[in-house]
């Protein structure tokens, strides 16, 4: 049997996008090669306790991060359950924990600055869209001419996080931007940013991530910046503001209000403004 192929036959048959196969596919190529130079097994031979020494292996052969060791158990759990046919036992390969970081996020002046001195328009372009309506890098690439609806002054993004449809706020500012690029570039129709070489493709995204760092570099400032910084700077820029909660997950496509709650950590305003009960003026105590 081609484990592979029947692996990716499962990973299409539970309708998952072609960036969670390639995600999904990329550590059990591994494993199948593991139990066959290795452990010198057929996958239907291999034990739970086989299962733990391919992941110490792994951690200590690939220098992995504990999150990413969780997508490798993830990817095994998916292959034993839906190749095999076999029980998984969440006690015989537990997951790790690990530390969580708050992301790095520019002030709302920071943004606008590095933004505004973007020299070509089709990365600020890019880039304003992706800050103003705080897209995903993969939804700003994914983006088609019709999705811009520059009357009701929205996007329609159809690519989103686990294909849920949604409409995200369109600056005035960005449609400026987006108006501008539309024009230098030959005014596309199909996809907003086409492929160079081939338009009938969307451009790829590690385009943006090297025009952003090579602006970093041109404004003298170290390279702290991802594409996904600008979509963390909307939603804590709008805590910061005002905008409730509520409305930020809608606005950002966030499935659970707790991927939105981050931004109460990650804003200014937050911490400083509360009222420490210990600064609280204190009475004079009577000795009487």
């Amino acid at each position: 049997m081609d484990f592979l192929k029947r692996y990716r036959k499962m990973i299409s048959l539970r309708g998952l996008t072609d960036h969670t196969m390639k995600s999904y596919t990329t550590y059990i190529k591994v494993y199948l090669d593991y139990i066959e130079n290795h452990l010198h097994k057929y996958p239907s031979q291999v034990t739970w306790e086989d299962r733990r020494h391919f992941i110490e292996w792994l951690k200590n052969e690939r220098q992995l991060s504990d999150r990413t060791i969780n997508h490798v158990i993830a990817q095994i759990r998916f292959f034993t359950i839906y190749v095999q046919h076999q029980p998984w036992d969440e006690s015989q390969l537990p997951t790790r924990k690990f530390d969580t970081y708050l992301p790095y996020v520019p002030t709302q002046e920071e943004t606008i600055q590095f933004i505004d001195t973007i020299p070509d328009i089709k990365v600020k372009a890019m880039v304003s869209v992706m800050y103003s309506a705080g897209l995903r890098i993969g939804e700003v690439c994914n983006l088609r001419y019709e999705d811009i609806e520059g009357n009701s002054m929205r996007i329609h993004v159809t690519h989103g996080k686990n294909r849920q449809d949604r409409y995200a706020p369109l600056s005035q500012t960005a449609l400026g931007y987006l108006t501008e690029y539309w024009y230098t570039y030959d005014r596309p129709t199909g996809w907003l940013f086409p492929k160079q070489k081939d338009p009938s493709r969307p451009i790829d995204t590690f385009f943006l991530s090297r025009h952003i760092h090579e602006h970093e570099d041109r404004l003298g400032k170290p390279r702290r910046l991802t594409c996904h910084s600008f979509r963390h700077a909307l939603g804590t820029h709008l805590y910061e503001n005002g905008t409730d909660l509520l409305t930020i997950q809608a606005i950002l496509g966030h499935k659970s209000i707790n991927s939105t709650t981050i931004y109460v950590h990650l804003a200014n305003r937050t911490i400083s403004s509360v009222q420490n009960p210990f600064d609280i003026p204190r009475k004079e105590h009577s000795n009487g």
